[in-house]
């Protein structure tokens, strides 16, 4: 999922797709920064990546399993969810759905 991550934030973000990766631990060893910023650099992530180590945003938006990508409209609107790797059709399609969308 990564990769396709870095390719829409290149040809989205300048259009207003903001990506927020969420790296919620499922091993306490997993919860230093450097578990995080040592992959954030070594994959060439340049959107931003937040830590949930409580868990918070996994609960917030009712997640179960990793990969799973949402989309959140500009009124904050959870609009779109796909759970796994794949979909990637799907999801663009919708990226640019919701690119769209005016006010």
């Amino acid at each position: 999922m990564i990769p396709q991550l870095r390719v829409w934030h290149e040809k989205y973000e300048r259009v207003g797709l903001t990506i927020v990766g969420v790296h919620t631990p499922e091993f306490f060893w997993e919860k230093s920064y450097s578990r995080v910023a040592g992959p954030v650099k070594a994959f060439g992530i340049r959107y931003p990546v937040v830590q949930d180590n409580d868990w918070a945003i996994w609960r917030r938006f009712g997640i179960r399993a990793w990969p799973t990508a949402i989309l959140v409209d500009q009124h904050g609107i959870v609009r779109y969810r796909h759970i796994g790797e794949g979909a990637c059709q799907e999801t663009e399609a919708m990226i640019r759905r919701l690119l769209a969308e005016k006010e």
